[in-house]
């Protein structure tokens, strides 16, 4: 597909995945930092799938391994872009992130509150539901393209 006959699907698609992309970047590389280290370790040690990792790991280790597995997906989520056969497992491995990230809702104590009588929750998690929407799209895409080459071949 060249630039010059895109749709606005398209378009629309390759916004949502530059912001996907970014944040995952963007969030990837702060997990390296202390700060954020000790901001998800509410997160971690909560959820009953990845909790073990505390009880192996160092709370930095743990945050440095989270933060290279959300760069390199994101490297391949740009990948994607032009060979989008590797949108079918950016897509798959994005999904996960964004699967277990809303699953901190469920896992994390004091995740929602009532605050005048409105349920909330950290709308920092929320996001996730939208990038998981792109992530499918982004493995259904690589699927087609999957298809695509198995019968060309």
């Amino acid at each position: 597909m060249t630039m010059h006959n895109k749709t606005p699907h398209d378009l629309g698609y390759l916004i949502g995945l530059f912001g996907v992309v970014a944040t995952l970047l963007w969030i990837g590389i702060f997990k390296y930092t202390p700060t954020e280290a000790l901001q998800i370790k509410p997160l971690i040690e909560n959820h009953p799938l990845i909790s073990w990792m505390y009880h192996v790991f160092s709370v930095q280790f743990v945050s440095n391994l989270i933060g290279t597995f959300e760069i390199f997906t994101a490297l391949m989520l740009i990948v994607s872009i032009k060979k989008p056969h590797v949108g079918y497992y950016a897509g798959a491995v994005a999904s996960l992130i964004f699967v277990v990230t809303l699953s901190f809702i469920l896992t994390t104590p004091g995740t929602f509150k009532v605050v005048d009588g409105v349920p909330l929750t950290d709308f920092f998690l929320f996001k996730d539901i939208v990038f998981l929407g792109i992530t499918l799209i982004t493995m259904q895409k690589g699927h087609q393209a999957i298809q695509a080459r198995r019968q060309t071949a």
